[in-house]
């Protein structure tokens, strides 16, 4: 009952007046399951979140095109030159590629880790499709890459048990780990905690940009320095186009003394909702296409090419140096309205219909700040860019599918 008590105050103290309510109500089994949460909640950080869930961090005054590698643009004693460095390194087993995998099929109507949600037309996983790219990468280069996967606390079990089941589609069970990603509390629109169905605070991954502290946490990078990985490719499951082993843009990286390189494909239009790579006082950056304005929008250069054109692919690769670095930085943490399901203080279940609440995530460009600089590779959106992200229309499982079998003129097939 000390506990209890604790909590009540606790809760008191930073205006936590639905729980502290709720608290009231319910019995003391519940009260103790709560309570035992609530007492490992580090508040200032809850508070801290809804105080800056409005901020703002973009200053377009210091905001300007970055410069980039056209790979078409290269000529053929450039691409060897450069895939000699990089082939050096992938061979003497020194590169690993980390999968960003935590959420699920939601917006695809499927009910679990978005990874294995199936492609009919072609007929395999994405999960599987990527598994591919990497024994692909195996008979070129001769050495199976280190594969880290990142999770979340709602799918890590069945993205195992999925592995597990298909034998990991052939690849080095061994050469495979997983790791779960951080979580942050979902807070409604005044600042409450939600409880869910279960009695249990809830929670949601704290975004892509919190891969370095998960790494870290999970002890991922003292597991690529006992294998002595020094180049980290990090990307996220969706793309089933990922060309994740790449001596390119590993050797552009080594050649030009870069901690860092990532991929972009040229932006389809000037109004295509992406993210783009730019310069934001005088380091590497992401503006959001919301945060653009109609002039950075339809700027061009002398040669008629967007000023502000080079779409994020989510296609980022890193020394270990830097890897190191980021893990030890809290990046800043973006704020979303979504709709999530609660227990009101009458222990009823609401499902709302519109959004009630507020999901916090760090993005992982927000660490291109604390890198001096990176070098940005501009590939073919029809040879490695094909998301799957929404269940219809653009960026859907048909698109992608489209893309994928044009590329390795596949059969359809039906299954």
């Amino acid at each position: 009952m000390d506990d209890i008590e604790q909590t009540k105050k606790l809760l008191k103290k930073n205006n936590q007046i639905k729980i502290l309510k709720f608290m009231e109500k319910v019995d003391d089994t519940k009260k103790k399951k709560l309570a035992d949460q609530i007492l490992k909640l580090d508040f200032e950080q809850v508070n801290r979140l809804y105080k800056n869930r409005n901020a703002k961090f973009v200053n377009e005054k210091k905001i300007e095109p970055i410069k980039y590698i056209n790979k078409n643009k290269l000529s053929s004693k450039e691409i060897n030159e450069i895939k000699q460095i990089g082939d050096q390194v992938i061979e003497q087993g020194k590169y690993a590629v980390v999968t960003m995998a935590g959420g699920q099929g939601t917006r695809l109507g499927w009910k679990g880790p978005k990874g294995t949600f199936k492609l009919e037309k072609v007929g395999k996983y994405i999960f599987e499709i990527l598994t591919e790219t990497l024994l692909k990468a195996k008979e070129e280069y001769g050495k199976e890459v280190y594969w880290y996967i990142m999770t979340s606390i709602d799918n890590n079990d069945k993205t195992i048990n999925f592995f597990e089941k298909h034998n990991y589609f052939g690849y080095p069970k061994e050469k495979v780990k997983f790791f779960k990603q951080n979580t942050l509390p979902l807070l409604d629109f005044d600042g409450n905690l939600l409880v869910d169905k279960n009695f249990e605070i809830r929670y949601a991954s704290d975004g892509n940009g919190g891969v370095f502290q998960a790494l870290k946490e999970d002890k991922i990078i003292e597991d690529m320095q006992v294998h002595n990985i020094q180049w980290v490719y990090v990307c996220g499951v969706d793309n089933i186009m990922a060309n994740m082993v790449d001596d390119v843009l590993l050797g552009l990286a080594i050649k030009n003394k870069m901690p860092s390189a990532s991929k972009s494909v040229k932006k389809a239009y000037p109004e295509e909702k992406v993210g783009i790579f730019c310069k934001k006082n005088g380091k590497p950056a992401i503006i959001e296409y919301i945060d653009m304005n109609e002039k950075m929008i339809y700027a061009r250069d002398d040669e008629n090419e967007l000023l502000f054109g080079e779409s994020n692919i989510v296609g980022h690769l890193f020394n270990i140096e830097s890897v190191k670095e980021l893990a030890n930085y809290h990046f800043k943490y973006h704020c979303a309205k979504k709709k999530n399901p609660y227990i009101d203080e009458n222990e009823n279940e609401v499902i709302p219909n519109e959004p009630n609440s507020y999901k916090f995530e760090a993005f992982i460009f927000d660490g291109f700040e604390y890198l001096d600089d990176m070098i940005i590779l501009r590939v073919n959106r029809e040879d490695e860019f094909a998301p799957i992200k929404n269940a219809t229309g653009n960026d859907s499982p048909q698109t992608a599918e489209k893309i994928y079998l044009q590329k390795y003129k596949q059969n359809i097939k039906n299954k």
